[in-house]
């Protein structure tokens, strides 16, 4: 397979000190839809996700529990690999940083930087986040409740004092700055591209990289009194998944740089300052793209332990569905921007764009198939369907492919679902105006040729939602007696003119009774 036909996407590791909630399943559900798209699309995908379960803040939690640090990171791991099996995530690899291979990594991209002149031993002396695992200048820095300073994340800080070694951060100011300004479209969207190059440009200091006041992480190579900095660390995973230190591996050539880190916005400088500069001191390729996408609110409160208001992924999917929640959340905000989290936007998005729209397009078209044309897939006559209302509904459905895919390889999965939605209310509009329940009295083979096109406008759009909603999208073509080998994008090829390709559904096939895909929700279900 060519090297264009490949895609290595990451989600951001997990810390295991967090209870997996809605920002978790935001994040990796995003990643499962490009990779899910991609795979559709002929690509050889690598898609990753995982667990960071090192640090200071770890080593507390696990004491507290009244457990050793590895037994307390191997129990809530897990709560993230089943969150990915409840949610239908199709990653091909789950990563532990406490793991043999990327422990081994770690210390090898550690011991290039080093060899590479990039670190020295020193002192460290400042503002220090145990729950961010982040050092901040004084500058950045508030004052809370009773005197004490909080990081513009909302964390405490601590003033630290120990012997650590030291990154040359500062003298990759340059080189960032004149990486971003040849890769435009390395950090996205573009405002957050904006803070990082504002950040760059106002300096870098030297990064503190080990710590000597705990255990609980990667030694650092021949000087196991010193601990890596967890980011450090955590990063590494990237790299360690693809085989990394050995850069001559198949899967490294394969796959790195990764086309694609997708993150949060709060750990975006992470990726796009101190990853790239890790990289570039060891003489690594740089990945081509970091997407830092925004956070939600639940019911316009800011969502927090202390406020009681943590969205739980597994209880809206037993609610809603597991489909629904994964349309909502691709659907309802623009990728990129904060959204709020509404179970009456989520209730709408159920009723209107599933049931209402595509649900009972499904319904209608297929039942009509069913009662009128022996349940088989009728046939399309040869000649003057292009004048048939709905014949340009078909055109319209024939060509989003193209449209969608550019929006999916923006991240703007938003806008990629309203252009199928676009033309999935035309099709309902074009049902209404062809009157096919009208035509089996008057004219029973336009009748057959409107029902054989909204069929075929139904299997794109199925097809087209895959990665979207994958098990709903299943039982769609599973009614279209659709093969499953005859899923993929290259199958919604199309001839042009009147006539269809060997793409298209083949009339006489027998179809099963079919059966509604979208229920309404009714709210008094929710009690």
């Amino acid at each position: 397979m060519s090297a264009d036909k490949r895609y290595y996407i990451t989600t951001p590791i997990y810390y295991v000190n967090d209870v997996p909630h809605i920002g978790h399943a935001y994040t990796t559900l995003a990643c499962d839809v490009l990779a899910r798209f991609k795979r559709i699309d002929g690509f050889d995908v690598h898609f990753l996700t995982g667990t960071d379960e090192h640090g200071q803040k770890v080593e507390k939690s696990a004491a507290t529990a009244g457990v050793k640090p590895q037994e307390f990171t191997d129990r809530v791991s897990q709560n993230f690999r089943d969150l990915a099996d409840a949610m239908n995530y199709s990653h091909d690899d789950f990563i532990r940083t406490t793991e043999e291979r990327h422990i081994e990594a770690s210390q090898a991209i550690w011991t290039k930087l080093k060899e590479n002149g990039h670190i020295y031993l020193g002192s460290y002396a400042g503002w220090y986040a145990v729950r961010d695992e982040a050092f901040y200048d004084e500058s950045e820095l508030t004052e809370g409740e009773g005197g004490k300073k909080i990081a513009p994340s909302g964390a405490e800080v601590e003033w630290v004092e120990e012997p650590s070694y030291f990154f040359d951060l500062s003298k990759w100011q340059k080189p960032l700055l004149q990486f971003y300004e040849d890769n435009p479209d390395f950090i996205a969207p573009r405002s957050r591209r904006n803070e990082v190059t504002s950040f760059v440009n106002g300096g870098l200091r030297d990064l503190s990289i080990s710590r000597t006041s705990f255990k609980w992480g990667v030694p650092v190579p021949d000087d196991p009194d010193h601990i890596m900095y967890v980011w450090l660390d955590a990063l590494t995973n990237y790299i360690t998944a693809v085989g990394y230190p050995d850069i001559n591996s198949d899967a490294f050539s394969k796959h790195w740089p990764a086309d694609l880190h997708m993150v949060g916005k709060d750990i975006l400088r992470f990726h796009a300052v101190y990853w790239p500069a890790f990289l570039m001191g060891a003489g690594i390729d740089v990945p081509k793209r970091v997407f830092a996408h925004g956070w939600w609110t639940n019911e316009g409160q800011k969502i927090s332990k202390s406020v009681g208001n943590i969205i739980d992924p597994n209880e809206i999917v037993d609610t809603y569905g597991l489909d629904q929640v994964r349309y909502f959340l691709m659907r309802e905000v623009p990728f990129g921007n904060d959204g709020d989290f509404s179970h009456r936007a989520m209730i709408s998005r159920i009723n209107s764009d599933l049931a209402n729209d595509l649900g009972n397009l499904c319904q209608r078209v297929l039942s009509m198939i069913h009662k009128n044309c022996d349940a088989q897939l009728p046939a399309c006559q040869s000649s003057g369907i292009e004048n048939l209302p709905v014949y340009s509904t078909l055109t319209d459905a024939q060509q989003l492919l193209d449209t969608v895919r550019g929006h999916v390889d923006n991240q703007a999965f938003h806008e990629a679902l309203e252009e199928i939605w676009r033309v999935v209310r035309d099709a309902n509009r074009t049902v209404d105006e062809s009157a096919p329940w009208t035509l089996r009295k008057t004219d029973p083979e336009a009748m057959a040729s409107v029902l054989y096109i909204l069929a075929e406008i139904i299997r794109h759009f199925a097809i087209l939602l895959q990665p979207f909603m994958p098990e709903s999208c299943a039982k769609i073509l599973d009614q279209l007696a659709v093969p499953e080998d005859a899923r993929g994008f290259k199958h919604l090829h199309s001839a042009d003119g009147t006539d269809f390709d060997d793409n298209a559904l083949s009339a006489g096939t027998p179809l099963p009774k079919p059966e509604g895909v979208f229920p309404r929700f009714v709210e008094d279900d929710a009690a």
